[in-house]
């Protein structure tokens, strides 16, 4: 597992740097190790946060906001809810 310092301090990141891709060369560890639909469902749920549309196939996340949502979960989806 990727830890939250291999993340870029700001910007932008896309799924498999968050999630992981072990069939990819070299393999991407996983910095929040869940599958690609748990992912989306987390965000359809407000447990994770909402993506960045940069165009009609380039979907990313603020990194601040993954940094968020690892360094305190229950407080990133108490947020979003409020």
């Amino acid at each position: 597992m990727r830890t939250v310092s291999s993340l870029p301090e700001t910007g932008y990141v896309r799924l498999p740097q968050i999630i992981g891709n072990p069939k990819a060369n070299p393999p991407i560890p996983a910095v929040i190790p869940v599958s690609k639909s748990t992912w989306w469902n987390g965000i359809k749920d407000g447990r994770f946060p909402q993506s960045v549309k940069l165009g009609p196939r380039t979907t990313v996340w603020r990194v601040e906001d993954i940094r968020r949502l690892i360094e305190s979960p229950t407080e990133f989806s108490a947020q979003l809810r409020s």
